[in-house]
């Protein structure tokens, strides 16, 4: 059975155009999933990036095409400058890491729902009233929101590391078996046909 390590962003607008793409290929082929939230920004730091806000005009202006693009590919509502980006990912993840340790809900739809939030509905996910939504929409107790500050922070900053490590670079990313590597949303078709043993 293959381990998908996802290391994902919050705040990210390209983890929200994954939807819940990943765990319909992760069932389809009996894959798990390691679910990994981190800071995006410190990992371009890390590995050569360049955060959206520092770009050439010519590479932000695509970005925003292509968001636009990808969106309308997948029937995807999408605010290309949302109300609450940027904003702090740290709440968020530390919530999601959170409902992580305590089981019974859906983490693939707590990870989409809360990039819905930015990247659609208008939300700002570093608020704790939004946090509880979107737990309790994913089948998790909103309480989270709460508990477990210590230990999501040292998991958020663990995960950057493994990250590093795992040849990561952006969001989302996904690593099978910590050999082969899938960068972005748009490379989601060829996880699955690498599962399939295909490529």
């Amino acid at each position: 059975m293959a381990q998908i390590d996802y290391y994902f962003a919050t705040v990210s607008p390209f983890t929200y155009l994954a939807g819940t793409r990943l765990e319909e290929i992760a069932k389809k082929h009996g894959a798990t999933i390691k679910y990994k939230p981190l800071d995006v920004i410190a990992l371009f730091a890390r590995t050569g990036g360049t955060p959206p806000k520092d770009r050439h005009p010519n590479r932000q202006e695509y970005r925003l095409q292509e968001l636009r693009r990808q969106a309308a590919k997948n029937g995807m509502q999408i605010n290309l400058k949302p109300a609450f980006w940027p904003t702090n990912p740290a709440p968020s993840s530390y919530a999601f890491i959170a409902a992580q340790n305590s089981g019974g809900g859906d983490l693939g739809a707590l990870a989409h729902g809360f990039t819905r939030a930015c990247w659609a509905e208008e939300k700002d996910i570093a608020q704790d009233e939004v946090i509880r939504d979107c737990l309790t929409a994913a089948g998790f107790d909103p309480k989270l929101a709460d508990s477990g500050l210590l230990t999501g922070a040292e998991t958020y900053s663990r995960n950057l590391e493994e990250a590093v490590e795992a040849g990561a670079f952006g969001a989302p990313f996904y690593v099978v078996d910590e050999t082969e590597r899938f960068w972005g949303q748009d490379r989601l078709d060829d996880l699955d046909l690498f599962l399939a043993g295909k490529i």
